[in-house]
């Protein structure tokens, strides 16, 4: 039985989006990068030294050239976030300065 080939592309097309809808991994320097910015954009309080205070020195530097790739992307096109956006950022942030 030979299978339509639509049947082929959806599949195709949702790996495709997934690969370029994924950000930082968590646990990463860029990720609390990402997160910091996010929660800048969000309008939220960040302690941003507290965060690069618990990391380690080659991990503080990659934060940073993250952090400045980021700061540059939401400058040029700032997006308001959702309630549930905003509370999930603020709880990612948190555990980030209780490391």
């Amino acid at each position: 039985m030979r299978l339509p080939p639509r049947l082929f592309a959806l599949p195709l097309m949702l790996g495709l989006s997934a690969c370029t809808t994924a950000g930082p991994l968590p646990g990463t320097p860029e990720f609390a990068a990402a997160q910091v910015s996010r929660a800048y954009d969000c309008g939220l309080r960040v302690d941003r030294g507290r965060v690069v205070g618990r990391m380690q020195q080659d991990e503080r530097r990659r934060f940073a050239l993250a952090n400045a790739a980021f700061a540059v992307k939401s400058y040029k096109a700032p997006r308001a976030c959702d309630a549930a956006e905003r509370a999930s950022v603020q709880r990612d942030v948190a555990a980030l300065t209780r490391r």
